[in-house]
């Protein structure tokens, strides 16, 4: 049985003396950025095995999926929202843009800027790869029901915010 940790895990003073628990106490298992990691690792795993079938990275579906929905985007703001250094990205759009599923443009009012979009010919192999991605989505959120998923969702995008906030 695993042990639980009974003291607040979220101690928010400012006395900056205040004993913190320590990692020990709170144990791993009860980390947030820990399971955070352990979560994304896995998921990135599950879903690298399936894509290998559609001859696609995660970087490359990644890339897919925010362009899926997105009209057109800069590289940097394409890192950004596909969660990918922005040389492994640059990498990734030379393979999508040989495979023809990608187009950059450099703008017209900056020619430094080039904004990237996704083709028809991308868009229908996001769409192949979609119903893998779903269905590890679904078996992840297992035994979850709505009401706990809106809930998890709302808890990250506070988190988020207040990472961005403080550059942590």
């Amino acid at each position: 049985m695993e042990e639980r940790f009974s003291g607040t895990v979220l101690r928010r003073t400012r006395d900056e003396n205040a004993k913190r628990p320590t990692m020990g106490e709170i144990g791993l298992n009860h980390f947030a950025p820990y399971l955070m990691n352990r979560l994304m690792a896995r998921w990135n795993a599950n879903l690298s095995e399936e894509l290998r079938e559609y001859d696609m990275t995660t970087a490359k579906m990644r890339a897919l999926a925010v362009l899926s929905v997105s009209s057109s985007v800069t590289i940097n703001e394409l890192s950004v929202f596909a969660v990918t250094e922005q040389s492994t990205m640059s990498r990734t759009l030379d393979s999508l843009e040989q495979q023809g599923y990608i187009r950059r443009q450099p703008r017209a009012e900056d020619m430094r800027i080039r904004d990237v979009s996704i083709t028809e010919e991308g868009r229908a192999a996001f769409e192949k790869v979609w119903p893998t991605m779903y269905d590890l989505f679904l078996q992840m959120f297992d035994g979850v029901d709505e009401a706990e998923y809106r809930t998890f969702i709302s808890t990250l995008h506070k988190v988020l915010h207040n990472i961005r906030k403080h550059e942590i």
